[in-house]
């Protein structure tokens, strides 16, 4: 694993400097950073539109008192999409857009919830909506004069205080 994870940081960048080097020999070097700075920005937006309805789907499935595992692996696929949509380059944006094709990462999805073990344990979910007692009624605030202490120097003749023993 930490192989793959050390050829993936080796390999990525420099497939993605050979690609920068061919499209900005084809198209112009200014079109090439135009290109890569607005798929930046859409994805941003794309992954703010899908990553709200993935949490409202995440909502719903709580609501049946279910996990939602899918929605897990749909929200990490989702902040994986964006950070490839971030980091600049053809390829990594390709990675990103294909991620953001609800399909297709609906099906990956389902595949890693299909492979992963998942124990819910503690609170039960939908739990949180309140079923108690709420009693509704009105108030008035009554402002009294503050009562000040002050020291008055002279002891209280009448304090248990001040007896002799």
């Amino acid at each position: 694993m930490a192989l793959l994870f050390l050829a993936a940081l080796i390999g990525i960048p420099l497939i993605e400097i050979l690609v920068f080097v061919q499209v900005g020999s084809e198209i112009g070097a200014l079109n090439t950073v135009i290109i890569t700075v607005v798929t930046a920005i859409i994805g941003v937006a794309l992954i703010r539109i899908q990553g709200l309805g993935v949490l409202m789907r995440a909502r719903a499935t709580l609501d049946r008192q279910e996990a939602p595992v899918n929605e897990i692996f749909e929200g990490i696929f989702l902040a994986v999409a964006g950070l490839f949509l971030i980091i600049p380059g053809f390829v990594t944006d390709t990675i990103g857009f294909l991620l953001l094709i609800p399909p297709l990462r609906r099906s990956l999805a389902s595949y890693m919830a299909r492979r992963s073990n998942v124990v819910a344990a503690g609170a039960r979910p939908g739990s949180r909506q309140g079923g108690g007692t709420v009693i509704d009624g009105e108030y008035e605030v009554i402002e009294e004069d503050a009562i000040s202490i002050e020291s008055t120097k002279k002891p209280n003749p009448d304090s248990p205080w001040n007896k002799e023993k």
